[in-house]
């Protein structure tokens, strides 16, 4: 396969807007952890609390739950900006209303940086991607887009709040269209750390995968295509402003 080149990291902020608790520990967790060491500044933007997530707990009972342990999952990382918007777990849609939310968002943080979910319906590596993923990450490509001009969703604006067009890049972990990476070799106990602190959703899948394992064997074939012993790999989106 080919080498992988280095993300950029001359930024200073950015945000993640994905559909579940967890999706961002299942391997970029790691990655969040080098940037937060360097000063960074990482807002976490969930759409679901991950309600429908475990099979032998009521939804009404797991969001409180899965959103606990992402809180917990991101003091890990040095993520202290969390939000969650609470949307139906298991059936988002793709369409205006996740554009608006986002680009809500993507206007209130301002961010340099925008992580999001794998929109390809594979994974890196191969296996079926999740309906919510897809729908999450094609939403946020044209929030991304939509926060920068100030005719779209024009009832977000007024009081202080402008157009944001400041997102250089929008970057998708896990996609197999990955040509960059993220040398994680010396957060790859604080990414493993963070998934852990999924526990009560890691027990409800009922693996038999060890699920630190897992998270070192894909970042170390990662990181032979970046020359270094453990990498996260991302597909990087210029916005060609």
């Amino acid at each position: 396969m080919a080498d992988l080149e280095h993300v950029t990291e001359d930024w200073q902020r950015a945000l993640a807007v994905v559909a579940h608790p967890d999706d961002m520990e299942f391997g970029a967790a790691a990655a969040v952890a080098r940037w937060t060491r360097q000063g960074k500044h990482v807002v976490y933007c969930l759409l679901t609390s991950g309600e429908a997530g475990i099979d032998g707990i009521p939804p009404a009972e797991t969001g409180p739950l899965r959103e606990a342990e992402q809180l917990e999952s991101c003091r890990l990382v040095g993520v202290h900006d969390v939000e969650f918007l609470h949307q139906p777990d298991g059936v988002l849609q793709y369409g205006l209303h996740l554009r608006r939310l986002i680009s809500e968002q993507v206007r209130r943080h301002r961010p340099d940086i925008v992580i999001t979910n794998n929109v390809r319906d594979t994974w890196e590596g191969g296996g079926l991607n999740q309906a919510d993923h897809v729908a999450t990450g094609r939403a946020t490509l044209d929030a991304v887009r939509d926060a920068g001009n100030r005719w779209v969703f024009p009832e977000q604006l007024g009081d202080g709040r402008e157009p944001w067009n400041g997102v250089r890049q929008v970057w998708l972990p896990g996609s197999p269209l990955a040509a960059h990476a993220v040398d994680v070799t010396t957060t790859m106990d604080d990414g493993v750390a963070s998934l852990q602190a999924h526990r009560a959703y890691l027990d409800g899948l009922g693996w038999d995968t060890d699920v630190a394992g897992f998270l070192r064997e894909s970042a170390r074939a990662t990181g032979e295509r970046l020359g270094v012993p453990y990498a996260t790999g991302v597909e990087v989106l210029d916005l060609g402003w």
